[in-house]
């Protein structure tokens, strides 16, 4: 653990604001674009999942090279890739100026191919970095940098589109990735212990799963992890709907929901910086999977009139996220050998990954059916059920999964 963690911390993460505020502004700039061109749901829709497939395709043995290679050189590489699609995109606006949909396609799926790599492997680099009792906090402050940059993305995008061509766009991108390549080379992360076996790919994966086996508490909680995830990941895409076809809103009714769930997102992370979390952290997962299950149950359950109680609900589903997702992958992080981390953070984040197309694909025949208000509440109701059944599976481990302090280390 290197004594000047804290500066190497603040260097990765300020690179990582701009390159993250860069792909957030061309990935709104890209769909805006094909939204403008096609006018077609179904275009949007192979966008997003193409965005999403590498993970699901390679995400599991992405892990396997992340702990193979040096985590910083993963992460140079990673932002490199989505440079070079930006690089690309921009070349075809510039000599086609209409690109065929297809080659945005595969644009969408460099970009997603780079995040695969690039999500683990940072996640894997933190604890090689931070204090075991500092990697809630961290966790808190690295939300707060994402959560910020996400939401200004598209703000961004959107005021560059008013004036610049979409090539241009481009630009922001590949300095952003540039200024986080340039941040990356002045911090120093460790190299994995390796054995002097040859790399077997095979046997890696299978150690990873195997590692991921072993930890108890993780598996006792991944069922209900899963189950709330399924049912969750459809509610941003509904989000629309549910105040166009419940609430009867506007457009600008809609973006004060998307605001107000940012906002959310923001001052959890500021809390968990500060803060730093409960102790018990299982404890704190189902409490939060819990408040997003009540808030979404009582978004479904409102009469017409209610939005702006819909509108407090969404503060606290934009919290609750912030208070699931940081206590957990801190454990992890605290829990898992370094050179085994990237292979956990791959499993778990693709299974995460590809209950989003489970949900979206039940979602959208039930509402069809019986309304988004409906889904809105019995998928709070399932969520509910959910955080308890992770509670009762979880509890027996709290005292080796407790937040450790500065006296424990």
């Amino acid at each position: 653990m290197t004594a000047n963690w804290k500066r190497q911390f603040s260097i990765i993460y300020a690179g990582q604001a701009f390159s993250l505020l860069g792909s957030a502004a061309v990935q709104f700039a890209v769909i805006w674009w094909l939204t403008i061109q096609t006018e077609s749901a179904i275009t949007l829709t192979v966008a997003s999942i193409v965005s999403f497939l590498p993970n699901m395709l390679i995400g599991p043995f992405a892990g396997v090279w992340i702990d193979r290679y040096n985590r910083r050189t993963v992460m140079i590489a990673a932002d490199g890739l989505v440079a070079l699609s930006s690089v690309l995109l921009g070349a075809a606006f510039l000599l086609l100026e209409t690109p065929p949909v297809w080659f945005i396609y595969i644009i969408l799926f460099i970009r997603g191919l780079g995040n695969t790599f690039h999500g683990p492997a940072m996640q894997a680099a933190i604890p090689m970095l931070v204090p075991p009792e500092m990697l809630t906090k961290v966790g808190g402050w690295g939300n707060l940098v994402n959560s910020i940059s996400t939401m200004l993305g598209p703000v961004l995008g959107a005021a560059l589109m008013g004036f610049l061509p979409i090539a241009s766009i481009m630009l922001v991108d590949i300095l952003g990735a540039a200024f986080a390549i340039v941040c990356l080379l002045f911090v120093a992360i460790p190299d994995i212990p390796q054995t002097a076996e040859k790399p077997d790919f095979r046997s890696d994966f299978k150690q990873g799963f195997a590692t991921m086996r072993k930890n108890k508490p993780l598996m006792a909680a991944l069922l209900p992890l899963i189950l709330a995830t399924v049912v969750y990941m459809p509610l941003g895409a509904l989000f629309p709907l549910l105040v166009r076809t419940h609430f009867m809103g506007e457009a600008w009714h809609n973006s004060v929901v998307e605001l107000v769930f940012s906002a959310g997102l923001l001052v959890s992370s500021l809390v968990m910086g500060v803060w730093g979390g409960m102790r018990r952290r299982f404890l704190m997962v189902s409490l939060a999977i819990g408040l997003l299950g009540l808030t979404a149950a009582i978004s479904g359950a409102l009469p017409q009139s209610g939005f702006w109680i819909f509108v407090i609900c969404c503060f606290f589903m934009g919290s609750s996220g912030t208070f699931f997702n940081v206590p957990l992958m801190a454990y992890i992080q605290q829990s898992t050998p370094p050179e085994m981390m990237g292979k956990v953070f791959s499993l778990l984040m693709t299974a995460m990954t590809l209950a989003m197309p489970i949900g979206l694909l039940v979602a959208g025949p039930v509402c069809e059916m019986v309304g988004v208000d409906t889904w809105f509440f019995g998928s709070g109701i399932v969520m509910i059920v959910a955080g308890i059944l992770c509670r009762l599976l979880t509890r027996r481990y709290d005292a080796e999964t407790m937040l450790p302090t500065a006296a424990d280390s």
